[in-house]
């Protein structure tokens, strides 16, 4: 397992956030990555980031003027905000083609009507 290194001192939120989300996407799941920020923001952005997005915040410390977030990115590449699709899939799974298409006519029925200006 890989540990990588993101500097992002001197940067404003959300650019730690960003930065840091992006260096994770290229890494493989379980490699850690330690950021160095010293935005006061980027303890509770990075706190609500790994809980949002499924990543561990291992640790965290304030080293005075500079803070520094250890991160292990989430275990497979399933972001755990789409949990909702997962399910319509499944149960759009379940359902015989002509189901679907009937529901779709049901769907476009209950679009809003436009109001004419006279």
């Amino acid at each position: 397992m890989g540990d990588s290194v993101l500097d992002v001192k001197g940067m404003r939120c959300p650019l730690p956030v960003l930065r840091a989300n992006r260096a994770l996407r290229g890494m493989a799941p379980g490699d850690r990555l330690r950021v160095l920020a010293t935005d006061r923001a980027a303890v509770a952005d990075f706190q609500a980031y790994c809980r949002e997005t499924g990543h561990a915040l291992l640790a965290w410390s304030d080293e005075g003027e500079m803070f520094s977030f250890l991160i292990r990115r989430r275990p497979a590449d399933k972001d755990p905000r789409d949990k909702d699709a997962d399910k319509d899939a499944d149960k759009d799974a379940d359902k015989d083609p002509a189901e679907k298409d009937a529901e779709k006519d049901t769907d476009s029925d209950k679009a809003p009507a436009l109001a004419k200006d006279s």
